[in-house]
């Protein structure tokens, strides 16, 4: 049996339900969405492996869904369904950043083969991190817990205990201020100005790194957003 969580956009409920009954008999656990509105919301907000998205749907249609995704989720898996001799639209999907298109109307064992090659193909996602080791300390996520080897000791709140866990789950690479809302606070950006993320990071700074002004365990990316720190490496210069 297959294993996995698969979010379906598609409002024509005959073909959703097919969708929804032939991956969940496949093993598949599966969301399901009728229109852009809520679909874009449940493609922000939970967590699945991979999205089925109809191109035509009530707005946002199918490619503005995609290209919020591929801003602000860009590493989720996504496989199109389009109309039969659609091909402007299958060629769009793909250059926009779709994984794989399926066109309708599609036997269930061409879809269940289409989904089973596209996750086959998907680096897997972070193991959830337990513990992290800083200079001079180790964090326990699970019980949100900073311990120094002086003695010191300090608690961190859920969000910045899911904050630290994603950062440190992708580590070395730079994490914008759009996904971190998108995946630990569960908020679509959609253009959103804030200073929850920075002020979360400062708070963290002052939790876990030996000097706060010169941090060695999350940096900060000019006109990126924030990195968790490699497994060895020093303060770079163009990062603070």
């Amino acid at each position: 049996m297959a294993s996995g969580r698969i979010l379906t956009i598609e409002d024509d409920p005959a073909i959703r339900r097919g969708i929804v009954d032939a991956l969940r008999f496949a093993g598949y656990d599966v969301l399901e969405a009728a229109d852009g509105s809520h679909g874009i919301e449940m493609a922000l907000r939970r967590e699945y492996d991979l999205l089925l998205l109809d191109l035509v749907l009530p707005p946002p249609d199918g490619f503005e869904i995609l290209a919020r995704l591929r801003r602000d989720r860009p590493t989720v898996p996504i496989i199109v369904l389009t109309a039969r001799g659609e091909e402007a639209d299958r060629v769009r999907g793909l250059r926009d950043g779709a994984d794989d298109y399926v066109v309708k109307p599609f036997s269930v064992k061409e879809l269940l083969a289409r989904v089973e090659a596209v996750l086959r193909r998907t680096p897997g996602r972070p193991e959830p991190i337990a513990a992290i080791g800083v200079p001079g300390g180790r964090i326990d996520l699970a019980r949100r817990e900073v311990c120094f080897d002086d003695g010191r000791r300090a608690e961190l709140s859920e969000r910045e205990a899911d904050l630290l866990g994603y950062l440190a789950a992708h580590r070395g690479r730079a994490i914008s201020r759009d996904e971190l809302l998108a995946n630990v606070w569960r908020i679509p950006p959609r253009g959103l100005t804030t200073r929850t993320i920075d002020m979360h990071v400062a708070r963290l700074r002052e939790k876990i790194e030996c000097d706060p002004a010169r941090p060695v365990v999350i940096f900060t990316v000019r006109g990126k957003g924030y990195r968790f720190a490699r497994d060895t490496e020093s303060l770079d210069d163009d990062e603070v």
